[in-house]
């Protein structure tokens, strides 16, 4: 059986969207350009943009890709206000935006 696992990605300190930006410590992207990336690959190899690829996988505004990610993809909701992410990104929230608070 063939080992499945992808080869793990490092941080080159060089943007991944191709920009020649230099990234912060531990960063594959400047500030922004993770999301411009993923519309110029959707553009490029799908000739598509991010609404048109939920729609063709069946979510949309009565469909939440959110609660799908939270069902089936190991994304969490931060208990304070619903905010739904990655594990990592929902513990980020949480220390940005709730423990400032205290």
């Amino acid at each position: 059986m063939e080992d499945e696992t992808p080869q793990r990605l490092l941080p080159t300190g060089s943007c991944f969207c191709g920009c020649g930006n230099t990234t912060a410590i531990g960063s594959f992207f400047s500030r922004g350009h993770d999301k411009t990336a993923e519309a110029a690959l959707l553009a490029v190899r799908y000739d598509s943009s991010v609404a048109r690829l939920l729609d063709h996988h069946g979510f949309g505004p009565s469909e939440s890709v959110l609660d799908a990610a939270v069902a089936e993809g190991g994304w969490t909701i931060c208990e304070l206000c619903g905010y739904a992410g990655a594990p990592a990104s929902v513990r980020n929230h949480t220390r940005k935006y709730h423990e400032k608070a205290k």
